[in-house]
């Protein structure tokens, strides 16, 4: 987030909240739609206290045991908790900021079994931390840092990617703020690799090995970065000769944030910090057309329901999981970009129950990488908060416009009429259990089921009831 601003830091409350599935649009005093909340716990039992904020988070998924934990960024620490059970998360213990410098900004990210953290704490360095070092601890600890790498001191956000093993850190006090970019191959001792200030200060990036529709760049390791004023495009495929592609401006710019691809590559999901506060409207994300990657084109924007500022955002599948501050945790489904240039709300969760205003409270992050599908949020205000989407995303405000299943009732088959592709078509029965996945079709066979109840999910996110007699 941007570092000049100023919070207005509401006193987190010492409450924590017990699994409370989403019901008539509340679980508990949280606002609610599709997702559950599993468990919430605050700053003091997770290491912290009363006056402790929330930054970043990301997850980790022990290889060994299949153990989900979570990593949440503290002003004063970095907190780990034992999520397998989501509604009984075990607070594992807490790595403490560098020589205890506190910090609103702490960020991190996972490779190879290992954290790496970084923060705007002066002379913080990045931090290094064997995740496995979690196993078998049955009381909480306050552990120490595994390795440190002191090339720059304070540094914003962290981005990694884990197809090439380099590490950027954005935003530090090196290379105009630009990526300071290490080697990991050793990941306790990372090397300096390169460094590029051509396009002065990266907030946030996304970096990856290129597969997506423009044969220019197919497998080349591209980095996509958030520079305050512009998106950037760099090849980084040359670590000794990094070169940008292109950039990509737009119209009622306020802070270049942080951006996400959808997982054709085709669009990159902009987050503006500012341009709701600047500018006065809803919490608006911006869709950009990706397919020339010499030309980047505004593809089209979304625009939420409430004044909140949109924070980070991340794709998994065809759903979009924004980080919405005072608005909290916002599903959004990308289906429907190509033929609207758009996305549509599926379902949200609410971390910030007393307004949706555009001030930074609530919701900074979100993982929802999760294979078990638990969702993340790091709350400024309010601690770690431990979701999963609605069993059966089965509110009829999940249905979407862009189709229509019929005849329904349906005796033999049933068919799906959509203004937009259908990749996948699968029928769940009313207790959640996949009954049938279908090959796409121009109709689907239900003709050996039972009668009754069921639901079809299209494209893995929207999902229709179909009675079968």
């Amino acid at each position: 987030m941007k570092k000049i601003l100023l919070f207005t830091l509401l006193v987190a409350g010492s409450i924590s909240q017990a699994q409370t599935p989403c019901n008539g649009g509340f679980a508990g005093i949280y606002p609610c739609n599709n997702v559950d909340l599993m468990a919430r716990m605050d700053f003091p039992q997770i290491g912290g206290t009363g006056s402790t904020r929330g930054s970043g988070c990301w997850g980790w998924t022990d290889p060994l045991t299949n153990k989900e934990y979570a990593l949440m960024g503290c002003s004063t620490h970095t907190a780990f908790v034992d999520i397998t059970d989501p509604a009984a998360p075990i607070y594992v213990g807490k790595l403490n900021s560098h020589n205890n410098v506190s910090s609103i900004w702490r960020e991190l990210t996972v490779h190879n079994n290992h954290a790496y953290i970084v923060s705007e704490a002066n002379g913080h360095g990045l931090q290094i931390f064997d995740l496995t070092r979690l196993r078998n601890v049955t009381t909480p600890q306050t552990f120490t840092v595994d390795a440190r790498y002191d090339g720059f001191g304070n540094c914003h956000t962290v981005s990694i990617n884990a197809a090439t093993g380099f590490l950027y850190c954005d935003g530090s006090g090196t290379f105009n703020g630009g990526p300071h970019v290490l080697d990991l191959q050793n990941p306790l001792s990372p090397t300096f690799s390169f460094g590029y200030g051509n396009e002065d200060y990266t907030h946030d990036a996304q970096i990856v090995v290129y597969d997506g529709p423009d044969p220019d760049y197919q497998g080349r390791e591209l980095f996509f970065g958030a520079n305050e004023t512009k998106v950037v495009i760099v090849d980084v495929t040359d670590k000794a000769n990094p070169i940008t592609i292109s950039t990509f401006s737009y119209s009622n710019t306020g802070y270049t944030h942080q951006g996400w691809f959808t997982e054709d590559k085709k669009y990159w999901i902009l987050g503006d910090e500012l341009d709701e506060i600047d500018f006065g409207f809803n919490s608006k994300s911006i869709i950009i057309d990706m397919t020339d990657l010499d030309n980047p084109v505004l593809k089209g924007e979304y625009l939420g329901p409430t004044e909140a500022i949109d924070h980070n955002g991340f794709v998994r599948g065809n759903q979009f999981f924004l980080a919405n501050y005072t608005a909290g945790l916002r599903i959004l489904s990308t289906a429907t970009i190509e033929s609207t240039n758009t996305m549509t709300e599926l379902g949200f969760f609410d971390t910030y129950a007393p307004d949706n205003s555009a001030q930074f409270r609530g919701a900074w992050n979100n993982y929802p990488y999760f294979p078990s599908g638990t969702i993340i949020v790091s709350d400024i205000n309010s601690g770690l908060f431990i979701l999963r989407k609605s069993a059966l995303l089965s509110s009829e405000t999940f249905i979407a416009d862009d189709y229509k299943i019929f005849p329904n009732p349906a005796t033999t088959y049933f068919k799906v009429n959509a203004t937009i592709d259908v990749e996948s078509v699968v029928l769940v029965d009313v207790i959640g259990q996949v009954v049938k996945r279908f090959e796409k079709s121009e109709s689907y066979d239900v003709s050996n089921l039972k009668k009754g109840l069921y639901f079809v999910q299209i494209n893995g996110e929207i999902t229709k009831k179909l009675m079968i007699r």
